[in-house]
């Protein structure tokens, strides 16, 4: 089996076979063929940078790989601000004897994930390490999108929000969680992991008002909650029957005593917009392939205290959703 060496990250001809063989056999275009130091880009708009970097143990996953995840991760983190994806960046840091077809494999992942949004890869780095030195391949990524609807932040939401999940949450960090401890479900779990700028051009492009947006990974929907709840200083009251959770996902949480609404996600966008636009944005979103499971989960609620989040139980009672404490999974992302 072919491996990735030390010389494949020396600046020398086994770089050049590995850039030609590897990076631009699959994510060639005119700015990142030239191979230059930068990129010169032209953009003619405001614009939304974000960047990242990607460390998910298993590096490949029942629904996609870490290649896969860099690309929607960045496209997701520039949707959710209402900008279109244009450019990306990648830097990889590879494992000296990763396997060269693995790589190659990953790589071509990438290139069907930004497909789907026609998000550019025009910069690129590519280090090797020693073995032991890193756990297979670490990927950084920034993007650049063109922002296209103005006024998205987590210190936007108002009293008398309403609040949509657009699917099952919880299915990236369940999925991770399963495959690195090798438990068996029923039902295989399954990764949610994919871009959401399709889906959230369509909502942008329905003509509603949006108040904030974010795609709930590392912390949840919990994270999001109470990030936006110390934000914008209002309280969420949320129906906990109403909240869309895979049974195999409700099935692992009950079996290692996890709060379900804390695990990430990574194909999963939440909203808070006025009352007014929720069932129109609820269609929108339910006759898109990628939320057939949308629900709308509960409203933003005036403070009173500290901000704080409270769930409606089944059973009618009421208890105060716990924020993420400590490092639930590492490497989730």
């Amino acid at each position: 089996m072919k491996r990735v060496l030390l010389s494949h990250g020396g600046g020398g001809e086994d770089t050049w076979r590995l850039i030609k063989e590897v990076f631009l056999r699959h994510l060639s275009n005119e700015y990142l063929n030239k191979l230059e130091d930068a990129a010169l880009l032209e953009v003619d708009s405001k614009i939304a940078f974000t960047t990242d970097s990607f460390t998910v143990n298993p590096i490949f996953f029942k629904g996609g790989n870490i290649g896969k995840l860099a690309v929607a991760g960045t496209v997701n983190d520039l949707s959710v601000m209402g900008a279109k994806p244009i450019y990306m960046s990648l830097g990889f840091i590879i494992e000296e004897g990763f396997p060269y077809e693995e790589l190659e494999s990953i790589v071509i992942s990438m290139k069907e994930e930004a497909q789907k949004s026609g998000v550019l890869v025009v910069a690129g780095d590519t280090k090797v390490v020693p073995r032991g030195n890193v756990d297979g391949l670490f990927i950084s990524a920034s993007g650049i999108g063109k922002v296209l609807y103005e006024g998205i932040s987590c210190s936007n939401v108002k009293a008398g929000d309403v609040i949509i999940v657009s699917g099952g949450i919880g299915e990236h960090g369940a999925c991770i969680l399963a495959q690195r401890e090798g438990i068996q479900m029923d039902v295989e779990l399954e990764s949610d992991c994919r871009s959401l700028w399709d889906l959230i051009e369509k909502i942008i492009k329905s003509g509603v008002e949006i108040h904030a947006m974010r795609d709930p990974t590392r912390g949840g929907l919990s994270a999001v909650l109470y990030e936006w709840a110390i934000s914008s200083r209002v309280s969420f009251l949320i129906d906990e029957e109403n909240i869309p959770i895979k049974e195999p996902v409700v099935g692992l949480c009950e079996l290692l005593g996890l709060e379900p609404y804390h695990l990430a996600c990574e194909g999963r966008v939440v909203i808070a917009l006025p009352e007014k636009d929720a069932e129109k944005v609820l269609n929108v979103i339910r006759n898109h392939p990628d939320g057939e499971d949308a629900r709308i989960i509960g409203k933003a609620i005036p403070v009173e205290g500290s901000p704080k989040v409270i769930l409606r139980t089944f059973y009618g009672t009421h208890r105060v959703l716990d924020p993420p404490a400590g490092e639930l999974l590492p490497r989730i992302c």
